[in-house]
């Protein structure tokens, strides 16, 4: 009986010795900002359960949906399962634009799916702390408390699991935006640069949205449109080297008007996302986007 009980105590000790070897590594991302839950489920259910979520709400829109990994096999690269998909509730949006109307560069909302290294499946978006430490005035919006509890309740429907915010206390006002001022109208400068994107082969481009004309009413905002678009040849080495700077892809350029008429055109300094998710041995291609992005803007604004 004796030998018996020193041989179960042995088998036991390695089971558990051997479960605590294969237990799955979980690296949580790091980003600034971003808010994240790991899923119980593989990529596939967790993409397709997190856009049934979507779908089903009647006051969201999906704008439209990006598949990293998709566009990178396109161009024969490697990316792990990478997805995007831009959603939209102006009843909610429109009063963080009144409040700041530059915060209409980080919308619609947008949530990425991710299958990282260690095939853990994170589902992340940017939280409304970020929104609020980036965009003055934000933080006092009447409806961010009611998009902070519907992006949560989204990420752990898909995923069965908790929501996790990283800090934003290192984020500043308009932190990594670039705004040039137009020598045109609105509408001018907005038909300029979406020209210049779509006629620029290496570029594709993926939605727009009149976040003026989708306001619950009208007047509630001055004119303010975004173009989404993207280069695969540039964007997915950024992801392979980070892969959280697909929250941030693809590029996003914001026209938008004040109420003295002055015309602008923001977007993200590529040296902030270099930052923001710790890119590295880029250099090179950070410096062709950052370029690229200046001269669409400059192209819109003369």
């Amino acid at each position: 009986m004796k030998k018996l009980l020193i041989l179960a105590l042995a088998i036991t000790t390695f089971a558990c010795s051997n479960d605590d070897n294969n237990a799955q590594v979980i690296n949580n991302p790091q980003t600034p900002g971003l808010a994240y839950a790991v899923s119980e489920s593989d990529f596939t259910t967790t993409y397709s359960l997190l856009r049934s979520e979507l779908q089903a709400n009647p006051n969201i829109s999906i704008i439209a949906e990006v598949n990293h990994t998709a566009n990178a096999q396109n161009i024969d690269k490697d990316l792990r399962n990478t997805r995007v998909i831009f959603f939209g509730n102006p009843t909610l949006g429109t009063p963080l634009m009144q409040e700041n109307q530059l915060a209409g560069l980080d919308l619609p909302q947008k949530m990425l799916v991710y299958q990282d290294n260690d095939n853990n499946v994170f589902v992340s978006y940017n939280g409304t702390e970020y929104l609020a430490a980036r965009h003055s005035g934000v933080g006092g919006a009447q409806t961010l408390q009611q998009i902070k509890s519907a992006l949560a309740n989204f990420t752990e429907d898909a995923t069965n699991g908790s929501v996790s915010e990283n800090s934003s206390s290192g984020i500043t006002n308009k932190q990594g935006i670039i705004t040039l001022v137009s020598n045109n109208d609105f509408n001018t400068t907005y038909n300029n640069l979406r020209n210049a994107v779509v006629d620029n082969a290496a570029l594709t481009l993926f939605a727009e949205l009149n976040h003026q004309e989708n306001a619950p009413n009208e007047g509630d905002l001055n004119p303010t449109r975004v173009i989404i678009f993207g280069n695969p040849e540039l964007g997915t080495p950024l992801m392979q080297n980070a892969q959280t700077t697909a929250i941030d892809l693809p590029q996003k350029m914001l026209v938008w008007e004040k109420e003295d008429g002055t015309v602008n055109i923001s977007y993200n300094d590529s040296d902030f996302l270099q930052e923001r998710h710790g890119i590295t041995n880029n250099d090179g291609r950070l410096d062709q986007i950052k370029s690229a992005l200046n001269n669409l803007a400059i192209d819109a604004a003369n």
